[in-house]
């Protein structure tokens, strides 16, 4: 321990020697001027921000219509309006310096200054590819501090300083340096597979050529191989001998696939449906009393939509094992049936002119395919019918085209004086009978 602390002192002395030296450099007349300039762009650049920032974000208030992407651009220029502005200012100062003196050395530490701050605004730019904000941070800051030890030429004594900070974990050894290598690295290597993945989803997408369930299955499995590849390569980094893992992976497998047999189940499961094509996104299905189309597919779950707005996470395991009707599968057309009676007076022939005559007006209801309309039964107070009929949109509904049909049905009835009975009941009172009750 005495000497794991000994060799840190060490790496910081050498390391604030070295910075040191290169402040010493700083006190000579030809660069104190140059201080000067810097600390003058500095503050005319937080005066040009303050002035300019909430005007630019009044003008971003008027802008509708426009994509997010340029709108979080411009929401990003504005956050940075003071480093932009020195940036633009210290490089006009340094063009200046050169032309005015021939010596490379008069100008020194304003390309100095302009170059780092350059640098840092790239690294704002380009760190705004890291969706996840704590990482994006780390990136940024991580970034910041290498391009300005690059600069100063003292990025060679701070590796050797965070080398020399490290532990052991039996034989792995881990220092800041090791550590850092590889947050970078997982961090450009989630960011590449994100933009990969989100660029090849769009593409699959628009394909009419893959079914919905593939295009769901594809995306999925480039997400999984190229996060994973991003994980094995940042563990590659560190050192982690992944050979040692397998036999620890194939227990903690074996304890899964007991401990959580129902969520594996619905993982295959899922696995299967996207596979056989059965269920898609877009398709109208009824499960138990559940009506409605599918939203999304999940990895363990899907979800349905019903016209209520209501949403129903319905385990990927019951849509394998148990009845579903699908009425979209193969095709769109849904064919309906509605029941009704009219009276034994009224014509049977011309009911089921009517009736189909009214189906067909009803908007939905398929005209190529022409409802139709036959007797099945003679009950006792009516002439049974039954009226069938397609549409195309289940996703529209079918409650409230069924009652567009029945109400098309009653007008046409009423305009053609076809009566739709109802039971009636006749009670008969017999008089010798109410004698014969009233004597002793």
């Amino acid at each position: 321990m005495k000497t794991a602390f000994s060799d840190l002192f060490a790496q910081i002395t050498i390391l604030w020697q070295q910075v040191l030296a290169q402040m010493m450099n700083l006190t000579l007349p030809s660069r104190l001027y140059q201080i000067a300039i810097i600390i003058g762009c500095i503050a005319l650049s937080w005066v040009l921000g303050r002035i300019t920032a909430e005007r630019m974000r009044e003008w971003m208030r008027t802008l509708e219509g426009w994509p997010k992407w340029r709108l979080r651009a411009l929401l990003v220029i504005n956050r940075r309006l003071r480093l932009i502005y020195f940036v633009a200012l210290i490089w006009t100062a340094t063009v200046v310096m050169r032309w005015v003196h021939i010596f490379p050395s008069r100008s020194f530490l304003l390309a100095l200054a302009a170059s780092i701050a350059t640098a840092w605004l790239l690294v704002v730019f380009i760190t705004r590819l890291v969706r996840n904000p704590l990482l994006r941070s780390v990136v940024r800051w991580g970034l910041w501090i290498y391009v300005t030890l690059y600069f100063l030429d003292l990025v060679d004594p701070f590796t050797d300083f965070l080398d020399g900070v490290a532990f052991r974990v039996g034989e792995l050894r881990l220092s800041l340096l090791t550590l850092i290598n590889a947050l970078v690295v997982v961090a450009v290597l989630f960011t590449v597979a994100r933009i990969v993945t989100q660029t090849s989803a769009t593409r699959i997408r628009r394909n009419p050529d893959i079914s919905p369930s593939m295009q769901v299955l594809a995306v999925k499995a480039m997400q999984l191989a190229f996060y994973g590849a991003a994980i094995f390569v940042g563990l590659k980094s560190v050192g982690v001998d992944l050979t040692g893992l397998a036999v620890l992976s194939g227990a903690i497998g074996v304890g899964l696939g007991f401990g959580l047999q129902k969520v594996v189940s619905n993982l295959v499961s899922g696995i299967i449906i996207l596979l056989d094509k059965s269920i898609k996104p877009g398709d109208v299905i009824s499960i138990g009393e559940t009506f409605g189309w599918i939203n999304a597919l999940g990895a363990r779950y899907v979800a349905i939509t019903t016209r209520d707005g209501r949403e129903y996470l319905i385990p990927n395991e019951d849509l394998i094992t148990g009845q579903v009707v699908n009425w979209s599968h193969s095709n769109d057309f849904v064919r309906l049936d509605i029941h009704f009676g009219t009276s034994y007076a009224d014509d049977p022939h011309k009911v089921r002119e009517v009736a189909i005559k009214a189906a067909s007006e009803v908007p939905r209801v398929l005209s190529d395919k022409t409802p139709v309309c036959h007797i099945v039964g003679f009950g006792d107070s009516s002439v049974d019918y039954i009226l069938r009929f397609w549409i195309t949109d289940p996703t529209g509904g079918l409650t409230n085209i069924r009652g567009n049909v029945y109400l098309a049905l009653w007008d046409a009835f009423k305009a053609n004086d076809i009566s739709i009975p109802f039971p009636q009941r006749e009670i008969r009172v017999l008089k010798d009978a109410g004698a014969d009750t009233a004597a002793p």
